[in-house]
């Protein structure tokens, strides 16, 4: 028996929101890497940041969340991905770097202001990943 999309949409979104823990996990790692252990400034630290955890998954949605085409090509793919999610990215970072400029707590700890940020872009980003990057496919999945 064939699901339906609706049907798929819950277990689709939760593989996201899985993947994208993963990715905030990699997001604040590698934030904290480049402020303490490299000096950098935490708003280009953040660009840095989020493009290792945007490649992370990336990776991650196009074998789990989605039933992406193997025989794309994967830089393309990665590229449409990147740029498809700068909107859900650009509101990922206007809130970090609102929050990080506010907020003494989340000046001292970035991760809080990543979370925002990544809580801010999860529907926008998963709309575009669903149908911009991974076409109608990701239904195919149960």
């Amino acid at each position: 028996m064939e699901s339906t999309p609706a049907a798929t949409l819950p277990g689709e979104f939760l593989r996201f929101c899985a993947v994208g823990a993963i990715g905030f996990i990699v997001d604040a790692g590698v934030l904290q890497i480049l402020t303490s252990l490299l000096g950098m400034d935490p708003y280009s630290s953040r660009v840095v940041s989020f493009l290792a955890a945007a490649t992370v998954t990336w990776l991650l949605n196009r074998r789990y969340t989605f039933s992406a085409d193997e025989d794309a090509h994967l830089h393309r793919e990665w590229a449409r991905y990147i740029s498809i999610n700068a909107f859900g990215g650009g509101l990922n970072y206007l809130i970090y770097a609102l929050c990080v400029a506010q907020f003494t707590l989340v000046h001292r700890y970035l991760f809080l202001g990543v979370a925002a940020g990544s809580a801010a872009g999860l529907l926008v980003n998963y709309t575009a990943s669903k149908y911009l990057v991974f076409g109608l496919a990701g239904r195919k999945r149960a």
